[in-house]
């Protein structure tokens, strides 16, 4: 449609706002009305031309008993809905008391069938009736949506010779509609402004990196498609035009069916009205309403293509309470069997479940056809690194990067959307990778590819045009290096993390003042029979400071054992918590000891050779959870784990070791790491100029002042 028309639809819908709802209602509630009247009157426009077919045929079908009418009447309206009032918007309009245009409006709302009630009960219309009555505007509004000036139907309006007066407004544009009302009415109360939708210039580039690189696959035959936040559904509308599109360019015959899922009642009202309006209408019963975390519409469907922008930063803490708590979370979507690990958890922290909308599609992918899935979504910056290792988020990344799906990354330019100016990236997941790619993930940095827009849309100042779209899919198809295409190994994101430990050295305190404390801590602790033991270990000990704690214990289990005085754990901690010091200088802390022939020796692990009482012996040393330590080492680093430990941890403290039981998998992506461009510094020469010629200026006009 001419950007005019749509601009003089989209200013005409906003007047009636201004024109008939300011001092009846706040500015906040004006949607309340706007937004379900322009769906009545979108479906209103649909039906008149058989509303006069339609009420004979009730008038049949009410003589001849049948109750059931929804069918017979919706297969005469064409349509998959209808209306059975005797009433349309039209005949509406010129009632003069208000008590009887209540009355036959609510008729003429009941007489739609179910499919449309169901749209009325999302957006709560029936609770404006009385408010609009009272104020005596109902009737000014219904004139302004019927107004010749304005076609909200998918058939044009023709002059007396048959020629086009007004266009039919398609899908695409009354769902664009859709989005810029929503989008003025939340920037005029300072809300979420894009929180529903995204900018069609991106939708358009999703569309074509969902398509583009196998349209050469695509064979006659139906094909399935999916957004788990679909908002008002614009994402499903362009996905289906574009590959349809590329269906009849390649001479193919495509059945495409379209399904979403929304949790916003309005927005998915709107969806759902949308959908009723395409083809046959029967997709409508493909979107779902609800949370897609918790109550997944589609569970045990399979998708063949998946797009979609899912909220970034939003709470998922209601959806984890619903799903059973984090800890008692057992959905299949978000826990996975992995690399051995049958728990292998992919839930993120609770204050952002964006990521769960990936993990949801790819367990919808299909893996029993030719061409697999492809999932093309938007996220954010956080994405891209949160989460440590082993933990949820990047055992999604890893989840995906380890089954060889991840095929590209895009970073598009930053306030490309209507609410925010945040770093933006677009994740394209495949599980059928063509063969130059497979093991290889693509990073694309497309920040600086925008044309800048003459008014600004909320934050959005920018956008992608046709040729830069073009520019962008190249590059994804192309497979090549570039200064803004790089091409990594899989493995290049990953990395181990491991836990460095150090011994735990302790030196006892035997002095006589220790002592004296430590013996008042025993009365404290109703436990004088330990002193007995401990001034007998001091005296043979003979030190003021003994730094081997070792030792210290021999001697304390032989005079124990001697006086028949037990030494179970709660005494051996008081014992350690009054009497040793942690000191770098004293002997390290023996945890365990293992026969030489028993247990290998293996520093690297913890497992050092030592000689006791004259014997070969491997011991284990207590850990000083005061030194631990953790270090990330890439998956790729030359010589692995081992050789970097001995190069980077060894080096500076010799006595370390790793904990094994604690290595974790991460991954993680840094766009800044591969694209950063350093500022490029400023000669000497050039910063002396410009101080000298600083100088001179400054001088000249001290002069002046002097002078002067």
């Amino acid at each position: 449609m001419d950007n005019q028309i749509y601009n003089q639809i989209v200013s005409f819908i906003w007047s009636i706002a201004d024109d008939c709802l300011r001092d009846v209602y706040v500015r906040g509630k004006y949607r309340d009305v706007i937004l379900p009247m322009t769906v009545i009157r979108r479906l209103d426009a649909v039906l008149e031309p058989t509303k006069e077919a339609v009420l004979e045929m009730k008038k049949n079908l009410d003589a001849a008993g049948v109750v059931n009418q929804t069918g017979a009447l919706c297969n005469v309206s064409g349509q998959a809905f209808c209306n059975s009032s005797p009433f349309n918007l039209r005949d509406l309009k010129s009632r003069a008391k208000q008590q009887q245009l209540k009355l036959d409006f609510i008729a003429y709302l009941d007489g739609f069938s179910p499919n449309v009630q169901e749209i009325l009960e999302k957006f709560k219309f029936r609770n404006q009736i009385d408010t609009m009555i009272e104020a005596d505007i109902l009737g000014a509004v219904i004139e302004k949506f019927v107004s010749p000036t304005i076609n909200l139907s998918v058939d044009p309006v023709l002059d007396d010779n048959g020629d086009i007066k007004i266009p039919a407004l398609d899908n695409h544009t009354m769902g664009t509609i859709f989005e810029e009302l929503i989008r003025k009415f939340n920037e005029e109360n300072n809300e979420e402004a894009g929180e529903h939708f995204t900018p069609r210039d991106v939708v358009e580039l999703m569309a074509d990196i969902t398509f583009l690189p196998v349209v050469d696959k695509i064979t006659d035959g139906s094909y399935l498609v999916y957004d788990g936040a679909c908002g008002t559904g614009g994402m499903l509308t362009i996905a289906e035009e574009r590959l349809q599109e590329l269906a009849k360019n390649h001479k193919k015959e495509l059945s495409i069916n379209l399904y979403g899922q929304e949790i916003n009642p309005e927005t998915y009202a709107i969806t759902k009205a949308d959908m009723l309006l395409k083809g046959d209408g029967l997709q409508a019963e493909n979107v779902a309403y609800g949370s897609t975390l918790s109550n997944d519409g589609f569970p045990t469907t399979n998708f063949d293509f998946m797009l979609s922008n899912p909220p970034y930063g939003k709470s998922w803490k209601t959806d984890m309470d619903r799903l059973g708590g984090k800890g008692d979370i057992s959905d299949t979507r978000f826990i996975v069997s992995h690399n051995g690990e049958s728990d292998f958890k992919m839930l993120p922290r609770s204050s952002d479940g964006q990521m769960l909308f990936l993990a949801n599609k790819i367990s919808k992918m299909k893996h029993n056809t030719e061409l697999g899935s492809r999932i093309v979504e938007v996220h954010n910056g956080s994405s891209l690194f949160t989460g440590d290792a082993g933990q949820g988020e990047s055992n999604l990344r890893r989840y995906i990067i380890e089954n060889d799906w991840l095929e590209c990354i895009i970073a598009l330019p930053e306030n490309m959307f209507y609410n925010t100016g945040i770093a933006t990236f677009i994740w394209v997941v495949t599980n059928r990778k063509a063969n130059n790619r497979k093991g290889k993930v693509q990073l694309i940095d497309a920040t600086a590819l925008k044309s800048p827009l003459r008014k600004n849309l909320g934050n959005k100042n920018c956008e992608l045009t046709p040729e830069i779209r073009k520019e962008i899919s190249d590059m994804l198809l192309k497979f090549e290096e570039s200064e803004q295409s790089k091409i990594f190994d899989n493995k290049e994101f990953g990395y181990y993390k491991i836990t460095v430990e150090r011994p735990l050295r302790l030196s006892v305190d035997l002095s006589k003042d220790n002592i004296e404390i430590f013996a008042k801590v025993c009365t404290e602790q109703n436990d004088t029979e330990i002193m007995n033991v401990i001034s007998e270990v001091a005296e043979k000990l003979n030190y003021d400071k003994l730094n081997d704690y070792n030792l210290f214990i021999n001697e304390l289990t032989k005079v124990a054992t001697k006086l028949s005085i037990k030494i179970p754990s709660k005494r051996l901690n008081l014992i350690k918590n009054g009497l040793a010091i942690t000191d770098q200088n004293a002997e390290k802390v023996i945890k365990k000891i293992h026969k030489s022939e028993k247990v290998e020796t293996n520093p690297l692990c913890g497992l050092f050779n030592a000689t006791i009482d004259g014997k070969e012996c491997v011991v284990e040393y207590e850990v000083d959870s005061n030194l631990r330590d953790t270090e990330q080492i890439p998956l790729l680093h030359d010589g692995g784990i081992e050789q970097f430990f001995k190069d980077e941890v060894l080096s500076f403290a010799p006595d370390a070791w790793i904990d094994e039981s604690k290595t974790q998998i991460g991954y993680e992506i840094s766009f800044t790491k591969y694209f950063y461009k350093p500022v490029k510094l400023r000669t000497l020469q050039e910063i002396t100029a410009d101080i000298k010629a600083l100088e001179a200026e400054t001088d000249g006009l001290l002069n002046e002042i002097i002078g002067g």
